[in-house]
């Protein structure tokens, strides 16, 4: 979903072969997918008290199988860690980015600019980002 909502893939980038009836990706589609797919395996996951890649979670848990199957232990769990998606981007902080006035945002060092983009951004539908700095000065303003 998130190759879709920031551009990285989009309709044009399939093409559909008739005789067998499935959609394919382009070539460059799929370097921009992959790149996105690494960037999300090196982020940071919370795995037994530490803070660990997902390719090395993935490690340690096709090792723990090779145990399971080789029954030097009889448990087996899949079932950590869960990966957090947490999105940022819920609708009180769209309001709240859409009804602000520029002087107001101005007060609490929101730049015009910054304010620009975060309203572009709140009227579409797709998920964005918001820099922490910018989220606690929005944080300040009173609604």
């Amino acid at each position: 979903m998130e190759a879709f909502e920031s551009g990285v893939l989009d309709l044009p980038d399939f093409y559909f072969t008739g005789d067998d009836y499935r959609y394919r990706f382009e070539p460059e589609a799929k370097q921009r997918f992959l790149d996105l797919l690494r960037e999300r395996f090196n982020s940071g996951v919370r795995h037994n008290a530490r803070i660990l890649k997902w390719d090395m979670i993935i490690e340690s848990k096709t090792n723990e199988l090779g145990r399971f199957l080789t029954g030097r232990t009889p448990r087996l769990d899949f079932s950590v860690p869960a990966p957090e998606l947490e999105r940022i981007d819920d609708q009180t902080l769209r309001r709240k980015i859409l009804t602000v006035s520029p002087r107001e945002a101005s007060t609490h060092e929101i730049h015009r600019n910054t304010l620009h983009y975060l309203r572009r951004k709140a009227r579409s539908q797709n998920s964005f980002r918001v820099y922490k700095k910018i989220l606690e000065k929005l944080e300040e303003i009173r609604q």
